[in-house]
């Protein structure tokens, strides 16, 4: 796996508006939020896509997962509502190649996506 701007934010080498730190997963609000509220969990070890996440990485993609609940909770939008996306490949709209949850919040979302 190619050094990624998420594994520079990781080790600190890039700033980031970090929201939320544990010893696993780091979450960032996004640079180019397409909602009000648009932060991306990602996982600390480098993972490229879900396709290359195999049985071991369960309680990881759970963490991942979790955390992005919990924040919703804490900043106060979890009962109005939220996103979650997490895309994969070229054609799911990946371009940083560092698995992540995309939470958007702030705004009605609709359906299809797009």
């Amino acid at each position: 796996m190619t050094d990624t701007i998420f594994s520079k934010i990781v080790r600190r080498e890039i700033p980031a508006d970090i929201v939320y730190e544990d010893d696993e997963v780091l979450a960032f609000r996004d640079l180019n939020p397409q909602a009000p509220v648009h932060v991306l969990f990602i996982p600390k070890q480098p993972l490229p896509t879900l396709d290359d996440a195999a049985a071991g990485d369960a309680e990881l993609l759970g963490k991942l997962l979790l955390a992005a609940a919990a924040y919703a909770k804490r900043e106060g939008f979890a009962g109005q509502g939220y996103r979650t996306v997490i895309n994969t490949n070229e054609d799911g709209g990946q371009t940083v190649y560092h698995l992540h949850v995309h939470l958007l919040a702030g705004r009605r979302m609709h359906w299809p996506p797009g």
